[in-house]
């Protein structure tokens, strides 16, 4: 055994003096993860504590889990919560698969000049603020000479536009449809950049055999793209969760709270705006933990059920 640990140590030192210059660029973003990831996790201890700005820590007040027990016999935690499950299962089926359809339908686009201008063109939203798109999806879907109630009206599907926000039940679908238009063609960039690694022989190979497009895609590209696909998938699951507020404030309207409030804006306006950071603290903790625990848990099951995994 000894000498297998010697054998292990002596491989280490010489894989390291090696790569040393790799280990040298890589020391300051090990230095900015610990000193901006790592070390706020200590301001978790206000979430057992009643928190008083101004005061040391020896001289704030400890209250246990006072603060979770506060959190979880809210009712108004609940709703947030269902909001933010809804709106992230939303996300995740159609956000998540979308991408992935748009990437391989724009890989068999063979003219060079249209698939760099479709591209282009689905790249864009990516880098327009949400300040911009919450306008803009406001004004096409007003009641007054709004685009889609016109489009809708033309077409006699409906008789009288709808006043799509303030209707709490469109909410949902509001903001998934905005943030896929958004950033589908910038999550695309990674599953193109999987595809061009798939072996082009695999396709000629295929079309000698009497393969036609729809069988190599099914059988050659999304093959070739499931571990890119499982990573991402793992990692969008620990986002469940944690899913921002931004686009839900901006599109959100006092006629909307019911139904767009999620737990990041709850933590915003019942925590930090009221001056409860300890409250504050305590639902970003549960946030966090829960999209720790789904990491895992998704992770264990992809491992097992399809041996792709990110642990």
């Amino acid at each position: 055994m000894e000498a297998v640990s010697v054998k292990k140590s002596s491989s280490f030192w010489k894989i390291f003096i090696q790569q040393r210059y790799l280990y040298l660029m890589s020391i300051p973003f090990v230095l900015w993860a610990f000193v901006f990831q790592y070390v706020p996790i200590w301001g978790w201890t206000m979430a057992f504590q009643k928190f008083k700005p101004g005061k040391s820590f020896s001289e704030q007040k400890w209250v246990g889990l006072d603060n979770f027990k506060e959190l979880f016999s809210d009712d108004k935690f609940y709703q947030v919560m269902r909001n933010t499950l809804a709106m992230s299962l939303l996300g995740l089926t159609f956000g998540f698969v979308v991408p992935i359809l748009f990437a391989v339908l724009l890989n068999e686009i063979r003219g060079s000049i249209f698939k760099r201008t479709v591209q282009t063109v689905s790249y864009l939203p990516h880098f327009v603020s949400w300040v911009v798109v919450a306008g803009i999806v406001t004004k096409m879907l007003s009641i007054d000479d709004g685009v889609i109630n016109n489009l809708l009206v033309h077409l006699h599907l409906i008789d009288a536009p709808i006043n799509f926000m303030a209707k709490g039940k469109y909410f949902w679908g509001i903001v998934t449809v905005s943030d896929i238009w958004k950033e589908m063609g910038w999550n695309a960039i990674i599953y193109l950049a999987a595809i061009t690694g798939i072996d082009p022989e695999l396709y000629e190979a295929s079309k000698v055999d009497g393969a036609g497009r729809i069988r190599q895609i099914w059988n050659i590209t999304l093959p070739g793209i499931r571990s890119t696909i499982a990573v991402l998938f793992i990692m969008n699951i620990g986002h469940l969760i944690s899913i921002g507020f931004e686009k839900q404030m901006l599109l959100s309207n006092n006629l909307l709270t019911d139904y767009s409030e999620v737990l990041d804006l709850y933590a915003l306006k019942y925590g930090l705006a009221m001056g409860r950071y300890s409250f504050g603290t305590t639902i970003n903790i549960f946030g966090s933990v829960v999209s720790v625990i789904l990491v895992f848990l998704a992770n264990g099951i992809l491992k097992k059920t399809t041996k792709e995994s990110i642990m």
